[in-house]
């Protein structure tokens, strides 16, 4: 039976939720200077170990590809010496002591070595490969620096969220304890509403650990202590995908992946490699020039008067290979299998994309539709709890309806919260998917945050 009328104007009216929550976002709003996603990527650029290792492993591939182009340059080499000799005979009886000083200069070209050229178009291709994977390091940290960015912003929202279903629950639980004291309502309800603080208690602490954890998280990736990323406007419009064709992302991904180009240049390395291999049945010609001097101040066995001679020699070498014993033939072989394997890893990558790239693609569309079902669940939500505080105060309604009310609405929040965040960080991974991602791309992202 519905409480005489008395009893109703003797329950206090409940504070909108909308005030608060508004309320406990004041509280526990950031006082520092919060930092933008690029503002803490360009950081994260700077600091990451991953990243650093990455740009230094680039660096040393570029040195190690120039390596290779000094097979098909000339060489030249100087050589020095000085000796001296002690020289004795009997018959007659000579002993003579004398020094000699040597000097060499020498110099070689390669005119035709098949298995140079081809260690030099290698190096070319390793540079490719060097800057495939550098591409692939830089898109690999924009991914984990906006992770790690959302994840600070998803642990701060729950925290609020449950702090303020922690306010809302405390209302509820004290207008309870006053209607029980009044004879309004029964025990049950204070002890339903102790529950739920109980458990929105617990469930505030695991909260602020999560946070504390995904701060740390971001501060250890960007290199600066108390790093604070600033929100998402709210309400959002987030943008759509473009282009809006799976077809037209896979396509894109056939061409600039970065693990589609290391495998492409792994299989021109294999080939190129097969063609050293072939080279080893191939005559090599070198031009080879010296200049020699040799000087004897104090003259030699046969003449005590000093001597000087100079000999210049150029010519052209040609060296053929006749037989190794099979050595060749078996290396030929050993580098086509590996050449075949080269190419299927090149078609399994290329699959790999492609999948991975339309996995992605239809993940951001469900994400943005899961965005639209919260938003229109969130209105829903808070008009079934507006209509179940006014059931409770008229009596048509129990304490514990007002709490599930309460409990579904910040629970749809928070996980309208973290589907937005997922959306936005589901965009980047569509494009680190078909290799299309650049720093460029978080300028996007960057405008949806809060000034």
């Amino acid at each position: 039976m519905p409480p005489a009328p008395a009893a109703c104007a003797a329950r206090p009216r409940l504070q909108p939720l909308s005030l608060a929550l508004a309320s406990v976002l004041m509280a526990f709003a950031p006082q520092t200077q919060a930092q933008s996603l690029v503002e803490l990527y360009e950081s994260a650029r700077a600091f990451d170990a991953s990243y650093q290792s990455a740009r230094l492993q680039y660096d040393a591939n570029l040195a190690k590809a120039d390596q290779a182009k000094a097979g098909i340059l000339p060489t030249a080499g100087l050589s020095a010496g000085v000796s001296s000799s002690n020289f004795s005979n009997n018959n007659p009886a000579v002993d003579r002591r004398f020094s000699t000083e040597n000097a060499t200069i020498t110099a070689s070209q390669p005119l035709y070595r098949p298995a140079n050229w081809a260690a030099y178009e290698q190096g070319l291709r390793q540079v490719d490969l060097a800057k495939a994977q550098l591409d692939a390091a830089e898109q690999d940290l924009i991914v984990r620096a906006s992770q790690a960015y959302f994840d600070v912003l998803a642990a701060q929202d729950t925290l609020t969220f449950v702090r303020a279903q922690k306010v809302a629950v405390a209302e509820q639980l004290a207008s309870a304890k006053r209607n029980f004291e009044v004879g309004t309502s029964t025990i049950t309800d204070t002890r339903e509403a102790q529950a739920r603080y109980d458990l929105v208690v617990a469930q505030e602490i695991a909260a602020e650990n999560d946070l504390r954890v995904r701060k740390l998280a971001l501060d250890t990736l960007v290199g600066r202590p108390e790093a604070q990323p600033k929100g998402l406007i709210v309400p959002v419009a987030l943008p759509p995908v473009v282009p809006a064709d799976v077809n037209t992302w896979v396509d894109q991904s056939a061409l600039v992946h970065p693990g589609v180009r290391q495998a492409q240049s792994n299989l021109d390395i294999a080939d190129l490699e097969v063609n050293k291999a072939e080279a080893g049945h191939k005559p090599t010609v070198d031009l080879n020039a010296s200049y020699n001097v040799t000087h004897s101040p104090s003259g030699t066995t046969v003449s005590n008067l000093g001597t000087r001679n100079n000999t210049g020699t150029i010519g052209v070498l040609l060296n053929v290979p006749l037989f190794a014993g099979f050595a060749t033939q078996n290396r030929v072989r050993e580098t086509l299998s590996l050449k075949d394997k080269a190419r299927s890893d090149l078609e399994g990558t290329r699959r790999a994309v492609a999948l991975n790239t339309r996995t992605a693609y239809f993940s951001v569309l469900s994400g943005q539709g899961q965005v639209k079902a919260l938003e229109a669940a969130e209105l829903s939500s808070q008009s079934a709890l507006d209509a179940n505080k006014l059931g409770y105060q008229v009596g048509v309604r129990i304490n514990i309806d007002v709490l599930n009310s309460q409990s579904q609405l910040f629970q749809t929040k928070r996980d309208l919260a973290r589907a937005r965040y997922d959306v936005l960080l589901g965009s980047l991974r569509l494009r680190q998917a078909n290799g299309t991602l650049t720093p460029d791309d978080l300028q996007g992202i960057n405008s949806l945050l809060v000034k």
